[in-house]
């Protein structure tokens, strides 16, 4: 059984309250901290199920809702915007003053991040630049974007700003982002059919209006900087050589380019020396791996990386 805690921290950005989640083990013996980095238009508290597996293997989890998601808004208009310039920045900053917290408070346990979709782009500038404080990370969901699309959608991203304002949603932007997803699960049943071959999970995601809101254009800026950061090979060289990374995707999912993007990724850390770069792909799995059908094999998989990667004295 896990003790599930719920708590605020005051954000880098200086205006908002970040709402977070830690889920404690309750026999009192801790192997580790995994810190989770969820996806976009999503928030922590998905991550539940497997957070209590971890607890119950001995690992405390801890997780936030990113500037723009879950609790960490004012209102729900706030959903989908981070702030006018630097939101990632912002993001990153948060991330760390969390990370910053849980080691202070556990010091003596080695620290993974798990970072999927969004959070796995999140994740991969993280490492670049605290790497040496993590005792591995684990990269989820991820993909890569050739740097002349993600250049143009930024461009198009700062056009429609400058025309509508940084907190107009773009139905045209949200469709070039996503509405490709679906075409290699004609004939679909929803337009979330690429999430997961779970149906209730699915439906449970289409009911949820923290799960279906419309990223802002200075939000989908952020995100095409995020990616273009990513796939700079100078910035990929800053991750410490002997960080251990685990990059795992469904090889059914569109991000990742049907496991395509993910083997790119791949290739571009061993390519930078980094030392140990473990990958898995779920052949029958879309994005979600999580939430798929097989997914008790996939906690199982991830316990025993992290499992090999805590090294207690």
């Amino acid at each position: 059984m896990a003790i599930k805690q719920n708590f605020h921290y005051k954000s880098s950005d200086g205006i908002h309250k970040i709402n977070g989640y830690r889920w404690l083990p309750d026999q009192g013996t801790y192997l580790g901290i995994v810190q989770i980095v969820h996806g976009m238009v999503e928030y922590v508290d998905r991550y539940d199920d497997f957070a209590r597996f971890l607890c119950d293997n001995g690992y405390i989890v801890v997780g936030e809702d990113h500037l723009g998601h879950g609790g960490s808004v004012k209102n729900e208009s706030e959903w989908g915007y981070f702030t006018k310039y630097d939101g990632f920045n912002y993001i990153i900053k948060d991330l760390h003053a969390l990370h910053r917290q849980q080691a202070k408070e556990f010091p003596d346990l080695p620290y993974f991040f798990l970072g999927h979709s969004m959070g796995s782009f999140l994740t991969r500038i993280y490492i670049s630049l605290y790497g040496k404080s993590l005792a591995g990370a684990i990269i989820m969901g991820t993909g890569n974007q050739p740097p002349a699309l993600a250049f143009a959608g930024k461009l198009l991203a700062n056009v429609i700003a400058l025309i509508k304002g940084d907190k107009y949603r773009s139905q045209f932007l949200n469709r070039l982002a996503f509405g490709a997803y679906n075409k290699k699960f004609r004939p679909a049943r929803t337009p979330y059919d690429w999430l997961t071959k779970d149906t209730h999970v699915v439906d449970a995601y289409m009911k949820d209006p923290r799960c279906t809101f419309i990223f802002t254009v200075s939000a989908y800026k952020e995100l095409f900087d995020g990616i273009i950061y990513v796939g700079r090979r100078s910035n990929i060289s800053k991750t410490p050589s002997r960080l251990p990374l685990l990059l795992t995707s469904g090889a059914k999912d569109p991000v990742g380019d049907f496991g395509k993007g993910v083997i790119h990724v791949y290739d571009m850390y061993k390519t930078a020396g980094i030392d140990d770069v473990s990958i898995k792909l779920y052949d029958d799995d879309r994005h979600e791996i999580l939430n798929e059908t097989d997914r008790a094999q996939v906690y199982e998989d991830i316990l025993a990386w992290l499992t090999r990667n805590t090294h207690l004295e």
